[in-house]
């Protein structure tokens, strides 16, 4: 169980085989599994997300992609390598636990926003 006052840190981070998911497990107990399309359309770099929120770029067309690599950055992240080449994202823990708890909210909003646009998943 993690301390009071210390952020939860992760025990396994673990890419499936095929590198379509990527496992991520939590010493509070909190697990999960977050598809690589998930990952990089929501993808910490400037590239997705830009400077501020107004420069937040909707990246369609990534439904296949996958995870080809993870790079430790230091104790705190871990960058990875997409298969269409993607690899400026730096997923800190606390970023992985985000994505996870709000993937429910993320990902749907993600989905419209594509339609809205007129962009598709796949490529």
């Amino acid at each position: 169980m993690a301390e009071p006052n210390k952020a939860p840190w992760p025990t396994e981070l673990r890419l499936k085989p095929g590198g379509n998911v990527l496992a991520v497990t939590y010493n509070n107990g909190e697990s999960f599994e977050l598809d690589a399309e998930y990952l990089r359309v929501e993808s910490p770099s400037a590239e997705v997300q830009g400077h501020s929120p107004t420069q937040r770029q909707w990246v369609g067309g990534k439904k296949d992609v996958t995870i080809r690599e993870i790079k430790p950055v230091g104790n705190y992240a871990a960058r990875l390598v997409f298969s269409d080449g993607h690899a400026t994202g730096i997923y800190s823990w606390s970023e992985l636990l985000r994505l996870g708890r709000e993937r429910e909210t993320l990902w749907p909003a993600y989905l419209s926003k594509l339609a809205e646009l007129g962009l598709k998943r796949e490529a």
